[in-house]
C-alpha cells in the first residue's frame, strides 16, 4: 500500500484545507456494493453523510499527484470534509501563460511559474472541454502539432478549479494576469498590445469562460438532497414502523408535516438560488471590444475574455464583466455592488516608469489590494470616462469567473461558513442524550416483553416505536420558528437580514465597533473655517475661503482642484468632503463634451474657475482694451492628472495649470501628519502640532494642503506617465481646512443604553485619532474623567527593536495619575474608587504591535477603545483579534470601507442606503445607530426563545416515553388518536405560539446563556423531568389501588353506568388488540396533556429578555382553550370524544383525585423553576438574577469582561467555562506594572523567552 500524501492547499489563507490523493481500488469498491445490498442501501446513506469514509472505503491512498480522486479537510474550527474528482485535459503546453506562437522547443532561461503535470493518467477521468467558439481541445493540438500534448490534472472545488503545478508538488488556483507578479512597468511594456485569437482559446483552457454562473437546481436534485437529510430518513424509518403497528393516522400526519416542511424548504432554496442568479446574470454578459496583438479591435462576447486580454471602455460607461487594471484614461465608477456605497469614485491608469526614471509604484509588483485605485472591479458600473484626442480607454483583463471580486462574492453566498454557535452545539449532544434515554428504554421493553411471552414482531416494532417516541419529529422546525418571528418584526422596523441564523448569535453580543464617520456623526461636513499659512506662520482663521482676495490664492485653487468630483446629468458628484469643499471656493466646475475634446489637442477636459462675481472688480478701460481686459479675467485651471485618494496613502492629489501659464503645478491635500512629511521643513510653521491638536481634540475634521511648482521639462505627456511620488515631494505647506463632523443625535442616547447593558463600545475609524479620541469623549463612549493612552509603536530600524512608547492623550497634568490605575475584579461595585482608562492606537501602530509585539495585542483589544487611521483591511484584523480573546463581536459601518469587517463580525449591520447589502448579514434602512440596540433585543428574545422551545420539546419527548414506558408494563400502549391529539393540537400548536413573544423594551445588563449544556439551564430540565415522572408514576400505581379498579373490559361499569348500556355497545365494539382503552391509559392521558401545557407555561420565561406571556394573546388563548377542552372532556365527557381518543370512562372522584394531581404538579413546577431556580439558586449560586433586578449598571467601559469574571468567581469552573478576555482581565488586575506608564516603553525582544515577546524598560 502506498503511503499517504498529505497536501496543505491555500496555506494561512480562510480556505485553507489539508489534502490527501487516493486512487480506487475495484475489490473494496465491490465489497461496498455488497453492503449497499445486504443493508437495503443504508450503508450508501451512510457513506453519502459521511464523505471521508466513502473515500476510505473505496480508495486507497497514493501520491497527490497520481489521484484520482482527493478528500479534503478544512483547517478552521469547523473541520468539514470534501472530496472532489480529478480530471484531466489536454493542453498544446504546459503554461497558461506561455506564448506558443512565438515558443521554442529549447528549454526556457527561467523556470516558469507554471508548470503542470504531464503524467500518463488515463483519460477515463478526463473531461471534454471546448472552447467558446466550439473549437475543442483536439483542433488547438492540431494547430501546435510541434508540440507534444500534455496532460493536465485538476479538481474543482465550491466553482474554484485546482491545478497541479509539478514545480511546488501541490494543486494551486490559477487566479489570473496577478499570479506573474508582474510590475506596472511590465503590464504596460509586454501586456497592453492585446492576445491573439489562438493564444486566448489557449489561455481559455486554463481558466474557462469568463461567468459566474449560478446553477439554478432542478426541483429533482433539491427534492433528493432535502430528502437524504439524516432528519427525513428518521421520519421515514418512524412512518414504516408506525405503518407496521397499524398507526396509520398518526403516519400519515407526519408525513403530511414533512411533505410541507420539504416543501417550504424547497421553495425557499429555489427562489434564494433564481434570485442570487438573476442578481448575477443581470449584467454578465455583454458585448466588449477588445485589441489584438496586430492593434486591430474585434467585438466579442464577454464570456470569452481571459487573462490578458486588453479591452476598450467606452466613452458612455458599461457594467464591468470582469476585473481588469486600467492602462490608459481615467474613468468613474460606482462601487456600490461591491461597497454598499454609492458615492462615485475615480479610477486612473496605473503609473508607467519612464526612461531614466525610478518609482516605487511602477517597480513594485501589480496587487489588486494595492493598486485598487487603478482596477475596475467585476459587477461595479463604469458611469463615464476620460479621454484624450486619439487615445482610447483601454484596461487590461487581471481575473476573469470566480477569481473576479463579484465572483468572490458570490462564492461566499453559495458557500458560506457553518455557523458556529454554542446553542446548535449543545443541542446535537442533548439529542445525543436523548437517544441514550431511549436505549434504556428499548433494552427496557425488550426485557419486559421477553418476560411476558410477545411475539417478536411485537417486541422489534413497540422497542424500536421508543427511539421514535424519544426524538421528537417537530423539532428543527419548531426551533426555527424564534428566529422566523424575529426576522419578521426586524423587517418592520427596516432592518433586513440575509443570514437569520445570525439573529440568535446577536443575543451574545457583548462588544461593539463603531465606524466613525457617517456612522456615529454625520455624512455630511460642514466647512468650520480655514487656516492658512504664509512664510512658514499660521494667520488668522478665516471663516469663509470665498473672500474676494484669496481668489486667485494657491490655497483656494488647491480647493477648487484637489478633488474627485465629477457632473453626472449635469450634477456634481463625488465625495462628500469634497462636494462640500468645492461649494466652500464658490467655484464651478465644467467638463468638456466628446465633440469639444476633439477640437483641443491634449487637453484635459475638466476645468474650474471663479464666477465673475468672486473674481476682484476692475476699473473700465478704453473700448480699444477690452479684449485686452477680457483675456486676464479668464481665470481658469485645467485639471491635467488626478491622483485618486488612497486610505493607505492616506492623500490625493492633482497636476494643475493655469490657462495661459506654461509650468504646471501639483496640489495635494490629505490627513496633516502626512502631508507635512512632504513638505518643505521650513514651509511647516513650529507650531503646527500644537495648532493640529487644538483643533482635533475639539473633535474637528482638519485636512491639509500643499502646493508646488512643477519644472518646465514636465510636458503633458511625461505628466500623464510621471509616478505620483516624483510629484508629492518638495511641497509647500499652504494650511489647513477645518471641516466640523457633528454627532447624530441618536448616537449619545444609543451609546448609554448599549454600556448600561455592559456590552462594550469601540471606534473604529480612518480619521485622525485625536478627533476620534474627541468624538469619543462627545458621544460618551469615554467619560470625561477616563484617561486615554496613545500607543505609539515604531517598526525595527538602524539595528534596533520595535518599539512602544505610551503617552497620555490629555493634558500632561493628568499623566501623573496614571500611577495609580488599576483593575481590581473586588471593586467592580464601587467604580468611584478606580479610574478607568482606555487605550488609543493608530492603523501603523496596530500593523506593527501586530506583528512585533503578538503577546501584547490581546491586552490592548482587552482596553482598546479607539483604533484611528484604520485601513480596511486592519478593521477586519482588529474585529479577528477581538474575536481571538472569545468576544462575541459586532460590527456597524456606513458600507464604505467596512465591508471585510462587517462580514467577519458576528453581526455586521450596515446603514447603506441599499435595501440589502451581499456584504454585510443585516442592512438598515435607518441611517443611525439606533438599530443597533433593537438588533441586540431581538436577538436575546429569539435567543431565548430558542431554548425554550428546546427545553419544551426535550420535555415533551420524555414525558411522552414516560407515558409509553410504563404503560408498556402492563402491555399497553397510547391509541393511535392520543399521539395524534398531543403531537397536533397540542405540541405544534404551542409550540408556534409560544415563540412569538416579542422582544423585552430595554437592554439588561448581563446577555442569556450562550450554551444548553450550562448548570442553570440542565437543572431546570431535569427538575421538570423529576416532577413529571414523580406525578405519572403517582398517578399510576394509585388508580390500581382505587376499590372500584379492575382490568379494564367493554363490559366494565366503573362510572355506574347501566349495564344495559354496555351491552348494547358491546356488539357494536372492536376487540382492542394492542390493550389501548385501560384506566392506566386514560389517567396517564389526561395527566400527561396537562403536564405537556404546564412545562410550555413555565418555561415560557418573559422579562428581562422577552415580552412576559401574559402579553403574546395567541399562546393565552392556546392555552385557555386546551385547558377548558380537557378539563370539560373530564367532568362531562362526549362520547364521540371518548371513542375517538380510545378513552374509557372512570368515577367522579377519581376525576377530582386527578385534578388534585394535576394542581400539585403544577404548584411544584412553578415553585421548583420560578422561585427555586430562577430567584434563589440564579441569584446566589449563578450570580444571574433572570428577573431583571441588578445593581447599577457600571459605569461605560467599566469592562464587560470584569463583571462577568467577578460573577463567575462565585460558580465552579466545571460549571461556566470562562472566555479567554475574562482569564486576562483577571492575569491584569494583578500585575502592578499594568497600565504601561507614560514613564516607560515597550521594546520587542529579539528571541522571547518565556513565551513573552516583549520588555517594559523605564525612560527618562
Amino acid at each position: 500500500m502506498e503511503k499517504e500524501d498529505l497536501k496543505v492547499l491555500n496555506k494561512g489563507e480562510d480556505e485553507e484545507m489539508e489534502l490527501r490523493g487516493y486512487r480506487l481500488c475495484r475489490w473494496r469498491l465491490t465489497l461496498v456494493g455488497l453492503g449497499v445490498l445486504c443493508t437495503g442501501g443504508f450503508l450508501l446513506l451512510l457513506l453519502y453523510w459521511m464523505p471521508e469514509w466513502c473515500v476510505k472505503a473505496t480508495c486507497i491512498p497514493t501520491t497527490a499527484c497520481d489521484a484520482e480522486v482527493v478528500l479534503l479537510r478544512s483547517t478552521d474550527e469547523f473541520r468539514r470534509w470534501f472530496l472532489a474528482k480529478v480530471r484531466v485535459i489536454l493542453a498544446p503546453g504546459s503554461n497558461p501563460f506561455h506564448n506558443l506562437e512565438t515558443q521554442t522547443t529549447s528549454p526556457s532561461p527561467s523556470p516558469p511559474p507554471f508548470s503542470f503535470s504531464s503524467s500518463s493518467s488515463s483519460l477515463a477521468n478526463g473531461d471534454t472541454h471546448h472552447s467558446s467558439h466550439g473549437i475543442p481541445t483536439q483542433e488547438l493540438i492540431r494547430r501546435y502539432a510541434e508540440y507534444p500534448p500534455t496532460k493536465i490534472h485538476y479538481f474543482t472545488l465550491h466553482s474554484t478549479k485546482y491545478y497541479w503545478n509539478d514545480r511546488v508538488q501541490n494543486f494551486e488556483v490559477l487566479t489570473g494576469l496577478d499570479d506573474l507578479n508582474v510590475t506596472a512597468a511590465i503590464l504596460h511594456s509586454e501586456h497592453s498590445k492585446g492576445l491573439t485569437r489562438n493564444q486566448q482559446e489557449y489561455r481559455r483552457l486554463f481558466f474557462g469562460l469568463n461567468e459566474i454562473e449560478v446553477k439554478v437546481p432542478s426541483v429533482f436534485k433539491l427534492l433528493i438532497k432535502e430528502v437524504l437529510n439524516p432528519f427525513y430518513i428518521f421520519q421515514l424509518f418512524s412512518v414504516i414502523l408506525w405503518s407496521a403497528d397499524e398507526y396509520y393516522y398518526y403516519a400519515i400526519a407526519i408525513v403530511i408535516m414533512s411533505l410541507i416542511s420539504i416543501a417550504t424548504s424547497l421553495y425557499t432554496i429555489k427562489k434564494q438560488y433564481v434570485m442570487l442568479h438573476d442578481m448575477v446574470a443581470a449584467h454578465s454578459i455583454v458585448r466588449v471590444s477588445v485589441c489584438r496583438a496586430n492593434n486591430d479591435i474585434e467585438e466579442i462576447m464577454s464570456t470569452d475574455l481571459v487573462p490578458g486580454d486588453v479591452i476598450v471602455i467606452p466613452s458612455n460607461g458599461t457594467i464591468m464583466p470582469c476585473d481588469a487594471v486600467l492602462v490608459s484614461g481615467t474613468c468613474i465608477v460606482n462601487e456600490s455592488m461591491l461597497t454598499g456605497e454609492s458615492v462615485p469614485v475615480t479610477k486612473t491608469n496605473l503609473p508607467n516608469q519612464l526612461p531614466g526614471e525610478s518609482g516605487d509604484e511602477a517597480l513594485s509588483a501589480y496587487s489588486i489590494e494595492e493598486h485598487k485605485r487603478h482596477t475596475l472591479f467585476c459587477g461595479t458600473n463604469v458611469i463615464q470616462t476620460r479621454f484624450y484626442t486619439g487615445e482610447l480607454v483601454k484596461a487590461v483583463v487581471v481575473r476573469t469567473g470566480f477569481s473576479t471580486a463579484k465572483g468572490q462574492l458570490v462564492r461566499s453566498i453559495l458557500y458560506p461558513k457553518p455557523t458556529d454557535f454554542k446553542l446548535y452545539r449543545d443541542a446535537y449532544l442533548f439529542l445525543l442524550c436523548l437517544v441514550g434515554v431511549a436505549g434504556i428504554g428499548f433494552v427496557y421493553s425488550i426485557a419486559l416483553s421477553i418476560m411476558n411471552k410477545v411475539p417478536a414482531k411485537t417486541i422489534i416494532i413497540e422497542s424500536l416505536d421508543i427511539i421514535t417516541i424519544t426524538v421528537p419529529p417537530a423539532l428543527p422546525a419548531a426551533m426555527t420558528t424564534g428566529i422566523m418571528y424575529a426576522q419578521q418584526r426586524l423587517k418592520k422596523i427596516g432592518i433586513f437580514c440575509i443570514s437569520p441564523q445570525r439573529i440568535n448569535i446577536c443575543g451574545q453580543i457583548n462588544l461593539f465597533c463603531f465606524d466613525k464617520t457617517g456612522t456615529l456623526t454625520e455624512d455630511g461636513l460642514d466647512l468650520w473655517g480655514v487656516q492658512r499659512v504664509e512664510n512658514g506662520s499660521f494667520l488668522q482663521s478665516d471663516e469663509k475661503a470665498s473672500k474676494e482676495n484669496l481668489v486667485k490664492s494657491q490655497f483656494v485653487a488647491c480647493m477648487a482642484t484637489c478633488h474627485s468630483l465629477t457632473k453626472i446629468e449635469g450634477q456634481l458628484s463625488g465625495d462628500p468632503l469634497d462636494l462640500k469643499m468645492f461649494e466652500a471656493t464658490g467655484w464651478i466646475l465644467e467638463e468638456a463634451t466628446e465633440e469639444e475634446t476633439a477640437l483641443h489637442n491634449r487637453i484635459m477636459p475638466t476645468v474650474v474657475r471663479p464666477t465673475k462675481q468672486l473674481l476682484p472688480s476692475q476699473p473700465p478701460l478704453a473700448e480699444q482694451d477690452m479684449e485686452l481686459y477680457d483675456l486676464p479675467s479668464q481665470y481658469e485651471i485645467g485639471i491635467v492628472r488626478q491622483f485618486p485618494f488612497s486610505s493607505a496613502l492616506q492623500r490625493m492629489s492633482v497636476v494643475a495649470r493655469l490657462l495661459g501659464e506654461k509650468r504646471m503645478d501639483s496640489y495635494m491635500k490629505g490627513a496633516p501628519e502626512v502631508v507635512a512629511r512632504h513638505c518643505k521643513t521650513e514651509t511647516v510653521p513650529d507650531n503646527f502640532a500644537e495648532v493640529l491638536e487644538g483643533y482635533t481634540k475639539q473633535g474637528f475634521r482638519v485636512i491639509a494642503l500643499a502646493h508646488r511648482r512643477l519644472e518646465s521639462k514636465l510636458t503633458w505627456h511625461k505628466v500623464q506617465n510621471v509616478n505620483r511620488d516624483h510629484i508629492e515631494t518638495n511641497m509647500e505647506f499652504l494650511g489647513l481646512i477645518i471641516m466640523q463632523n457633528k454627532l447624530k443625535t441618536e448616537t449619545p442616547a444609543v451609546l448609554q443604553d448599549l454600556h448600561r447593558a455592559n456590552i462594550r463600545t469601540v471606534m473604529v475609524t480612518g480619521d485622525n485619532m485625536l478627533t476620534a479620541i474627541s468624538v469619543a469623549r462627545d458621544c460618551g463612549m469615554i467619560l470625561p474623567q477616563d484617561t486615554v493612552i496613545i500607543s505609539e509603536a515604531i517598526p525595527p530600524h538602524d539595528g534596533q527593536t520595535a518599539r512602544i512608547t505610551w503617552r497620555c492623550a490629555d493634558k500632561p497634568s493628568m499623566a501623573a495619575h496614571l500611577e495609580d490605575v488599576s483593575i481590581s475584579l473586588d471593586d467592580v461595585n464601587e467604580p468611584k474608587q478606580q479610574e478607568r482608562y482606555h487605550f488609543a492606537m493608530n492603523g501603523k501602530s496596530f500593523a506593527i504591535i501586530s506583528e512585533h509585539f503578538p503577546d501584547m495585542l490581546p491586552k490592548l483589544v482587552l482596553h482598546g477603545t479607539v483604533f484611528a487611521r484604520m485601513a480596511p483591511d486592519q478593521k477586519t484584523q482588529l474585529i479577528e483579534a477581538l474575536q481571538d480573546v472569545e468576544y462575541f463581536v459586532g460590527m456597524c459601518g456606513d458600507g464604505a470601507n467596512d465591508c471585510g469587517a462587517l462580514k467577519r463580525a458576528h453581526s455586521g449591520i450596515s446603514l447603506s442606503e441599499l435595501e440589502a447589502s451581499v456584504a454585510s448579514p443585516f442592512t438598515s434602512r435607518t441611517p443611525n445607530i439606533s438599530c443597533v440596540p433593537s438588533l441586540i433585543r431581538e436577538g436575546r428574545a429569539a435567543l431565548i426563545t430558542s431554548f425554550c422551545v428546546f427545553k419544551f420539546m426535550a420535555l415533551y419527548s420524555i414525558i411522552q416515553y414516560i407515558s409509553v414506558t410504563l404503560l408498556y408494563s402492563i402491555l399497553s400502549n397510547l391509541g393511535d388518536f392520543q399521539f395524534l391529539f398531543i403531537d397536533i393540537a397540542i405540541i405544534l400548536v404551542v409550540v408556534f405560539t409560544m415563540s412569538l413573544n416579542p422582544a423585552w423594551k430595554e437592554l439588561v445588563a448581563h446577555p442569556p446563556p450562550s450554551g444548553l449544556i450550562s448548570a442553570p439551564l440542565l437543572l431546570s430540565v431535569l427538575s421538570q423531568i423529576l416532577i413529571c415522572f414523580g406525578f405519572q408514576m403517582v398517578t399510576f400505581f394509585w388508580v390500581q389501588i382505587q376499590p372500584w379498579y379492575t382490568t379494564w373490559t367493554p363490559l366494565s361499569d366503573a362510572c355506574n353506568a347501566s349495564s344495559h348500556t354496555n351491552m348494547s355497545n358491546l356488539n357494536e365494539t372492536e376487540v382492542d388488540d394492542h390493550n389501548i382503552q385501560n384506566y392506566e391509559n386514560t389517567s396517564l392521558f389526561y395527566v400527561s396533556c396537562f403536564q405537556y401545557l404546564l412545562v410550555a407555561i413555565v418555561f415560557s420565561k418573559g422579562k428581562p429578555f422577552r415580552q412576559p406571556s401574559y402579553k403574546n394573546w395567541r399562546f393565552v388563548v392556546t392555552a385557555l382553550i386546551l385547558y377548558t377542552f380537557l378539563l370539560t372532556n373530564m367532568f362531562y365527557p362526549v362520547e364521540a370524544i371518548d371513542e375517538f381518543l380510545q378513552i374509557v370512562c372512570v368515577p367522579r372522584d377519581w376525576i377530582l383525585k386527578l385534578v388534585l394531581v394535576i394542581v400539585a404538579n403544577a404548584v411544584v413546577s412553578v415553585v421548583v423553576e420560578t422561585f427555586i431556580i430562577d430567584i434563589i439558586l440564579w441569584k446566589f449560586v449563578f450570580s444571574r438574577d433572570k428577573q431583571g433586578i441588578t445593581p447599577a449598571a457600571p459605569p461605560p467601559q467599566k469592562g464587560f469582561e470584569l463583571l462577568a469574571a467577578d460573577k463567575c468567581l462565585c460558580c465552579p469552573d466545571k460549571v461556566t467555562r470562562k472566555a479567554r478576555y475574562m482569564h486576562l482581565a483577571q492575569e491584569l488586575s494583578m500585575d502592578p506594572d499594568w497600565p504601561p506608564k507614560p514613564t516607560t516603553t515597550t521594546e520587542a525582544k529579539a528571541c522571547p523567552e518565556n513565551g513573552s515577546s516583549y520588555q517594559m524598560k523605564s525612560i527618562s
